[in-house]
């Protein structure tokens, strides 16, 4: 018996996990429906545009910047947290997840607010880089927890300098982290609207969103967004298929074995604080200084404002665990009955890493309307266009957590009598609880700030933060958006400190703390 459940997952799992990946596609349903009524025609028209060229360069060039600009401060980041002995360690491993907290519009909102007049490419690209760095920093950082800080000391001893030291030594050992978080940071990239959009820099998303907002050229939009999704799913697949067998740990990080740099310390202080000031600092500077001036304060709408955060925190909290729940079933079966099914279950859920919220939101907005009309621009539709895109995000963390509970515990209660589902509940869901409340905190967090499929499936006059700061600073009232991009930044900022490293807040003299 035990046997059969180690290998074979059961029917109704199967099913449940099954319906999850066919609600996770229905964006991409919506682009085949889409492109089908287009006809090739229609599609060879698109692609005829000569403004499809500067749209595909400028995507791709931003990516790709953003990309090995954010894993290399990522990189470093992590390492100065993990192995070198720095001033306050606590405090400064929040201040290094702070960037979580606040979407790329906030952030070039608040850099426009100091210096106005600035767009284009690069900063666009500093914006990208600052705000995506947690995503490569964290896996990093949790992955040199679980390696041997003493292999770089005895790589030293034998005349290895700091590079070679780095790259025979310690990328080994982070290697599959950082392409994850690499790949993450890339998607993100491909996806984003709001900050590349404030400074006028030309993209897939801002001609998607330009396309379905001004003209209502839904034909277009599918056929621009089909090219958005193909360039992701190329990339997710690479990285599938060239991404490093996964690391395995040789011992845990040791406090006691970091690196005093001397006069150097100050430096990694910067190396790892940089992207916080940039992405949080400089953008809460200008904001709080127009604050401060009476049109400011005047402007303030206390009610407005109220109603905006609690139905942001409702939103982004359901979204959260609307995500989780699609995500439980084929994280267990990914994490207990590896296989072809596994597999494909996993591989379909995670389709919306690759689709962007816009595409999200244009494909709900059609099914709402086919399927469900009651649904259309409805809270409910809203959060779950949240747990769509945020899925994949929860069957990593959640697998990973299911994966780390000792099967034999479960082999246990099937010779006591229990069924499939109490051993999942009381044995591995409840073992698993404080990744699942990793998850949750960390969709939660990124909710608050989704704002291309918020624009489209949003209910009318409901407003979130996200929505209230992009329309004011759309019409350039950048006094009346201050009080929602302060009230964002600090809702988002809770989750956000939860969700960093614990075992880096320890005193660098001692080796006690906990892994996430």
């Amino acid at each position: 018996m035990s046997a059969a459940v180690r290998t074979r997952a059961p029917l109704p799992l199967i099913a449940v996990a099954g319906f999850s990946a066919l609600l996770a596609a229905i964006p991409l349903i919506y682009l085949g429906v889409r492109i089908a009524d287009a006809g090739l025609d229609g599609v060879l028209a698109v692609f005829a545009r000569p403004r499809l060229g500067l749209l595909l360069v400028n995507t791709l060039l931003l990516a790709a910047s953003v990309t090995i600009a954010s894993t290399v401060v990522g990189v470093a980041g992590a390492l100065v947290l993990s192995r070198v002995r720095i001033p306050f360690p606590r405090v400064l491993a929040v201040v290094a997840v702070l960037p979580l907290a606040v979407p790329s519009y906030l952030v070039a909102f608040g850099w426009l607010a100091a210096f106005p007049g600035v767009n284009g490419f690069w900063p666009s690209w500093l914006v990208l880089t600052v705000v995506t760095t947690p995503y490569v920093l964290l896996p990093v950082a949790a992955a040199l927890r679980g390696t041997s800080a003493t292999l770089a000391e005895v790589a030293r001893t034998l005349g290895y300098g700091p590079v070679r030291t780095f790259t025979a030594v310690v990328w080994p050992g982070i290697r599959s982290s950082a392409v994850a978080g690499a790949l993450l940071v890339c998607l993100y990239v491909l996806a984003d609207f709001g900050g590349v959009a404030l400074f006028r820099f030309p993209v897939l998303t801002t001609a998607i969103h330009q396309a379905y907002g001004a003209s209502f050229d839904r034909n277009y939009a599918a056929v621009l967004a089909a090219v958005l999704v193909a360039i992701a799913l190329v990339i997710f697949l690479l990285d599938r298929r060239l991404r490093p067998a996964r690391e395995t740990s040789v011992a845990r990080s040791d406090a006691r074995a970091k690196v005093d740099w001397g006069s150097y310390t100050s430096l990694a202080v910067v190396v790892l604080a940089l992207p916080a000031v940039l992405a949080v600092g400089v953008p809460l500077t200008s904001l709080l200084a127009r604050l401060w001036s009476a049109q400011a304060v005047r402007e303030v709408d206390v009610v407005g404002l109220a109603q905006a955060a609690g139905n942001t925190i409702a939103l982004s909290a359901a979204g959260a665990v609307i995500a989780v729940l699609l995500a439980l079933p084929i994280a267990t079966i990914s994490a207990r009955f590896p296989g072809r099914a596994a597999r494909i279950l996993e591989g379909a859920g995670s389709l919306p890493l690759a689709v962007p919220g816009i595409v999200v939101g244009l494909g709900l907005v059609f099914f709402s309307l086919l399927a469900v009309p009651a649904l259309y621009q409805s809270a409910v539709m809203l959060a779950f266009a949240y747990g769509v895109l945020f899925l994949p995000k929860a069957i990593g963390t959640i697998r990973s957590s299911f994966e780390r509970v000792p099967r034999e515990l479960e082999e246990v209660a099937s010779t006591l009598g229990y069924s499939a589902f109490r051993r999942w509940w009381h044995i591995t869901a409840r073992l698993a609880r404080p990744g699942i409340v990793v998850a949750t905190l960390f969709i939660a967090v990124t909710a608050m700030k989704e704002l291309p499929a918020t624009l489209m499936l949003r209910p009318t006059g409901t407003n979130t933060l996200a929505i209230e700061l992009w329309a004011k600073t759309d019409i350039a009232a950048y006094g009346a958006a201050v009080p929602y991009a302060l009230a964002l930044v600090l809702l988002a900022a809770v989750p956000a400190v939860l969700l960093s490293p614990r075992s880096e807040r320890i005193s660098t003299g001692t080796s006690e703390g906990r892994e996430e």
